[in-house]
């Protein structure tokens, strides 16, 4: 959950002038990119914003973590996950989809630019996938069920069209020992109940030897050993 201004109310606490800036950062890039989708100007303005961005990106490498090092601003204890593609405020791969929970589910909206496009004006299925993966995962983390997607199947009854806003939704179906069995959908949020996109997904706790294995070199940006308490991105309600 959120407070009113859209950051983390649990926690960890953070470097608020840090996740501010990043989560700036996050939006503006988005904005960039889906300019760089759209934009109709002539090719010597593209080349010369291509090399403003490269300006940029150089200012940002200056310092990187490597992937096994937990973002300072993240806490995957209680689901904050910053640079998350769906989820994440500061990524720019992001809608991002802000969660909250809806009875035994969560839900979730977001309108989709031209950047998730995949056939002309409609959203690419494969996003489809990775918002319903995250979704599922959500759902399961929030009734305490988290896990591992070890298989996830959709079912398109039609076309998302972009620039319209739309409702995701997931629930769990069912539970047994370390599997769960997951549901979700997405609409159109003026027609909410006629699905356009099905998902159906199972969540698998894994072994404490298979959840070593894949995280036993984690660590929190300090560079201390942090394995997750609950392996994977998909596991909480992030945002509210």
């Amino acid at each position: 959950m959120t407070t009113n201004d859209g950051t983390p109310e649990k926690g960890a606490p953070y470097d608020a002038e840090l996740m501010a800036a990043s989560t700036d950062l996050g939006a503006a890039l988005r904005e960039l990119i889906e300019a760089s989708v759209t934009t109709t100007t002539p090719a010597a303005e593209v080349a010369a914003a291509a090399e403003l961005v490269r300006g940029a990106t150089a200012r940002l490498a200056v310092s990187r973590r490597s992937a096994a090092t937990l973002p300072v601003l993240d806490d995957p204890a209680v689901g904050r996950r910053v640079f998350n593609p769906v989820v994440g405020t500061a990524s720019a791969l992001a809608p991002p989809l802000r969660l909250r929970r809806d009875g035994d589910g969560v839900v979730a909206e977001a309108t989709l630019g031209v950047a998730y496009e995949g056939p002309p004006s409609y959203v690419h299925g494969g996003m489809s996938a990775l918002f319903m993966d995250q979704l599922l995962g959500s759902a399961a983390g929030a009734a305490g069920l988290w896990g591992m997607t070890a298989h996830l199947e959709l079912d398109y009854r039609g076309p998302l069209p972009l620039e319209t806003p739309l409702v995701f939704r997931a629930w769990v179906d069912s539970t047994a020992g370390r599997k769960s069995v997951i549901a979700g959908t997405i609409a159109l949020a003026s027609d909410p109940d006629r699905p356009l996109v099905e998902a159906r997904g199972i969540f698998v706790m894994p072994r404490p030897e298979k959840a070593q294995a894949y995280f036993g070199a984690i660590t929190d940006a300090a560079g201390r050993h942090t394995p997750p308490r609950r392996p994977g991105d998909a596991t909480s309600v992030q945002w509210g």
